[in-house]
């Protein structure tokens, strides 16, 4: 016999009875309040919701069905009614009871689904956040002839479920009732109802009151008609000084017809760092989705905010954050795009505005250039860079210079900017966020540019040499000054150069740092650790004490006869040379200069007692 039959002859076992799962509501709400759900005001969101779900679904198969929602607050209890599509029975028994189930999928609602803000089933669970009881009284407008249904639930997870006369609710449409849980009445009162329904409604598509207030805004404040383009302005910027706090630099039209967007960017009045994640308010067919949005836009235009309404964008489980995919992708990228078409416009047509827009978040656009080299060429006449000429354009530094020589760190910059201003050789800063890479992009939107990297070298071979004569008269001097900044990696050199009043310029670059930070290291560390560093020794250029010939200082100084005094002296000219070039100083190096200030005082003090 083959296995296959010896398998067929097993005895069979009964399959399995298959079990439902218990869910302790208390638990699951205290799950939504504490995990999902942000804030416990999200309760209310949900009656919107529900409210307008069912009045969509209602008007899908009666086009001139009311559309109203109405909210009554009483003391620790609320009530919503709406004339949406409402519940049968058995619609009660199918959909309220069944935790994770969504009214929209009932027969009929479909095809309409798209139309709907909810998307996850879980409705009137949310109020268990703020309620210990939840009463519905509906009617349902597919099937008239049924009675109205009561369905009331605890937080405990039981519920009844009854119908009621025909005059319990004449007109199709449901009324939810909640009763406070202990301790939050005070999300049931009715300022409280009335601020959250306007921040959360002021955009929906129907009439919400509550009481004699109404709710919605609408139009939208950036589909309002305005009598001029300034007005527009004014009213904008109250708008957002309402929303956000700020009166806004500009107001950016937001309007992507194939993503279902329509909205407005605030350009903010002040700089604000990169890394900081931007907040904005977006709407989701009327409803207030979040005011949180931070993946809404790309990572350069972190200055402004925005506040838009859409139907494209999916919503995560709790509706309170966008749901990263393709859409959102697509959408993010739009939103940049019009962004950039503003900034275009303004550079073409505005250079006023460009201006006070620059001044204030050069670093957003600086951001946006080193990616797109359309943008970059369009806004060479306007980037601020600091350079040697003051603060100007790339494009007009290129005119000024054949060269265009920058730094890539703000200590470098500060080492050479003095000297090689005075030798007419222009240098830029590179050393603040995105700008060495603009400068090096620059040959690739303006060509025939030369661009290089300013480097000790560099710096040391534009300074004039001196004669050989002279040099050899001070070579003892020379010698002196070498073999007491040998120990700190440091080389002498004579230079004449500009202005006077420079004695000593202290050069390096990256490798000759790194290789200083690592011989510290080397000498901090333990015998096995120093073993390691010791074999990462590399040759890079040592750093450099570039002395002065022009300076009378250092003629005062090189015609001195005594050893101990030149050391003295050449140890507080590297000191005030790393001083003046604003670097860090190692412990070495403050030791340093201890040491100098000290023997220039008894050199001073001795010499005044000696007269």
């Amino acid at each position: 016999m083959d296995s296959q039959t010896s398998q067929s002859s097993q005895p069979s076992h009964p399959s399995p009875s298959p079990h439902t799962f218990q869910v302790d509501l208390r638990g699951l709400v205290d799950l939504l309040s504490h995990h999902l759900y942000s804030s416990p005001k999200v309760y209310l969101r949900e009656l919107l919701q529900n409210a307008v779900d069912a009045i969509t679904a209602r008007r899908a198969v009666e086009p001139d069905a009311p559309a109203l929602v109405r909210l009554f607050a009483e003391p620790g209890a609320l009530r919503v009614e709406d004339s949406g599509v409402g519940l049968s029975e058995a619609d009660v028994h199918d959909l309220l009871a069944t935790i994770g189930r969504s009214s929209k999928r009932a027969e009929g609602l479909q095809e309409a689904r798209s139309d709907f803000l909810g998307q996850f089933g879980i409705g009137l669970l949310a109020c268990f956040v703020v309620a210990e009881r939840i009463r519905v009284v509906s009617r349902s407008a597919r099937t008239p002839d049924a009675a109205p249904v009561e369905w009331t639930a605890a937080d405990d997870g039981s519920y009844t479920v009854r119908t009621l006369p025909d005059d319990a609710r004449p007109e199709p449409g449901t009324t939810v009732h909640l009763v406070a849980r202990a301790g939050a009445a005070e999300w049931l009162a009715e300022d409280r109802v009335l601020a959250l329904a306007r921040d959360f409604g002021s955009l929906l598509p129907y009439d919400v009151r509550i009481g004699e207030e109404a709710v919605t805004d609408l139009p939208a404040p950036w589909d309002r008609a305005y009598p001029s383009p300034a007005a527009r302005r004014v009213a904008l910027g109250r708008h957002c000084h309402d929303l956000f706090g700020f009166t806004p630099l500009d107001a950016i039209e937001l309007d992507v017809p194939l993503a279902g967007i329509r909205g407005v960017a605030y350009v903010l009045p002040s700089a604000v760092s990169p890394a900081q994640r931007a907040g904005h308010r977006v709407h989701l067919k009327g409803m207030l989705l979040t005011e949180r949005a931070e993946q809404l836009l790309p990572d350069w235009a972190f200055f402004v905010r925005c506040v838009l309404d859409t139907d494209s964008l999916r919503p995560t489980a709790s509706r309170e954050a966008l749901y990263e995919d393709e859409t959102l992708a697509a959408v993010r990228e739009a939103l940049g795009e019009r962004i950039r078409a503003w900034l275009t416009d303004l550079a073409a047509g505005d250079p006023e505005r460009l201006a006070a827009f620059l001044a204030v978040h050069h670093l957003g656009v600086k951001s946006l250039a080193r990616h797109d080299r359309e943008m970059l060429r369009i806004m060479l006449p306007w980037l601020p860079f600091e350079t040697t000429d003051g603060r100007l354009s790339l494009e007009e530094f290129a005119r000024r210079h054949r060269v265009v020589h920058f730094t890539r760190t703000v200590e470098e910059y500060r080492q050479v900017a003095p000297i090689a201003s005075a030798q007419g050789v222009g240098v830029i800063n590179g050393g603040y966020t995105y700008d060495s890479e603009l400068v090096e992009a620059l040959p690739s939107v303006r060509p025939g540019t030369v661009v290089a990297e300013l480097d000790a070298d560099t710096v040391t071979a534009h300074l004039d040499a001196v004669d050989p004569a002279v040099e050899l008269a001070l070579a003892g001097f020379l010698a002196a000054a070498r073999a007491k900044l040998d120990p700190l990696g440091c080389d002498v050199v004579l230079r004449a150069f500009h202005p006077l009043s420079v004695p000593a310029l202290h050069l390096d670059d990256r490798a000759a740092r790194h290789e200083q930070a690592r011989a510290q290291a080397e000498e901090e560390a333990d015998d096995l650790w120093a073993g390691i560093l010791g074999s990462l020794r590399g040759e890079a250029p040592r750093a450099r004490l570039v002395l002065n010939h022009l300076s009378p200082l250092i003629r005062r100084i090189g015609s001195l006869g005594e050893p101990e005094l030149i050391g003295t002296a050449v140890e507080s000219l590297y000191g005030q040379a790393l001083l003046m070039a604003q670097r860090p100083l190692r412990p070495a190096d403050s030791a340093l200069l201890n040491r100098a200030f000290i023997g220039l005082l008894e050199w001073a003090t001795n010499g005044e007692g000696d007269r």
